[in-house]
């Protein structure tokens, strides 16, 4: 992932420190506290990565077996391929088999460019049901969609934005994300913004990468989260950010938050296994669970 990337001599200037938590967001846990025990997801935004082969992949894995493998060290996966492609059910069913082998494992479909970059949510009906038409093949596999508005999507097309998220069916828990600076510096957008997902029951992605700070906004508006973390190629501050997000999560825990979904990118995604394993180990050790970390083939 490019964006928000910056150079090593920024890097070092870069305030990591996590907001407070909003009011906003202590109210929408608190009203679910005692609920449910929490839930946990990690993993990557993608499985058919080379770097990993000899990894944590057997040495000569081929592309076609890539899945097969990726199922059997994390128990989510951030699925990027199906925002450049919308796949029919019969692909998608395939997919659904080679992750039987892990009973807990999700995906989590990113929706189509077409519907949130071309399309920009307007006249995108028919698209919109051709993607729920293929991504509900996944059944008990499917986890939370997630939607990614373009950069220059501005709040000037809030009315689409609201019409178009009010016509998506409310059985499908959905996350989004917003990047432009607009939605987060305005306290009325931001609040109008925040409300409207609260209200539809939509999660707000929380992004959390060196150059753009604004997008990390700390705001739930259901009791479950959604974090895309972008590291820095194992740098030192990679893993001090995830000690605090661990004590964040374990914060929102105690408040009443039902479930994290937590993915790892890097500007080289050679990286991500080994930062997935501290942040593993990391939950574990902090918030009592017993997640399988990834198994390396050199140790």
């Amino acid at each position: 992932m490019e964006f928000g990337r910056v150079s090593p001599e920024v890097l070092l200037q870069v305030d990591f420190t996590l907001p407070p938590d909003t009011y906003f967001t202590k109210n929408t846990l608190t009203v679910c506290k005692g609920k449910n025990q929490l839930k946990v997801y990690v993993g990557c935004a993608k499985w058919g990565r080379k770097e990993w082969v000899g990894q944590i992949f057997p040495p000569k894995t081929k592309d076609a077996n890539f899945l097969d493998e990726y199922v059997k060290h994390f128990n989510s996966i951030e699925l990027n391929a199906t925002f450049y492609k919308i796949y029919a059910p019969e692909t998608i069913i395939r997919w659904k088999e080679r992750a039987q082998g892990n009973p807990d494992f999700k995906f989590c479909p990113k929706f189509s460019q077409t519907i949130t970059h071309r399309r920009r949510l307007k006249n995108a009906e028919e698209i919109t049901t051709q993607f729920y038409s293929g991504i509900m093949a996944f059944g008990e596999k499917l986890g939370p969609l997630f939607m990614q508005l373009a950069n220059n999507y501005t709040p000037k097309s809030f009315p689409e934005l609201e019409l178009y998220l009010k016509s998506l069916p409310s059985d499908v828990p959905i996350f989004i994300e917003l990047r432009h600076k607009n939605w987060f510096e305005v306290t009325e957008i931001r609040n109008q913004l925040f409300m409207l997902l609260k209200n539809l029951n939509i999660g707000a992605v929380i992004t959390d990468v060196s150059g753009r700070r604004d997008v990390l906004h700390m705001e739930l508006t259901t009791p479950h989260a959604f974090i895309r973390f972008v590291g820095n190629g194992l740098h030192q501050t990679d893993y001090s950010r995830i000690d605090d997000w661990v004590e964040r999560v374990k914060t929102w825990e105690q408040l009443g938050l039902q479930s994290i979904w937590f993915f790892i990118h890097q500007h080289n995604e050679e990286h991500s296994p080994m930062l997935l394993d501290y942040l593993i180990k990391k939950l574990n050790k902090e918030l009592k669970l017993n997640l399988n970390p990834p198994i390396f083939l050199n140790t």
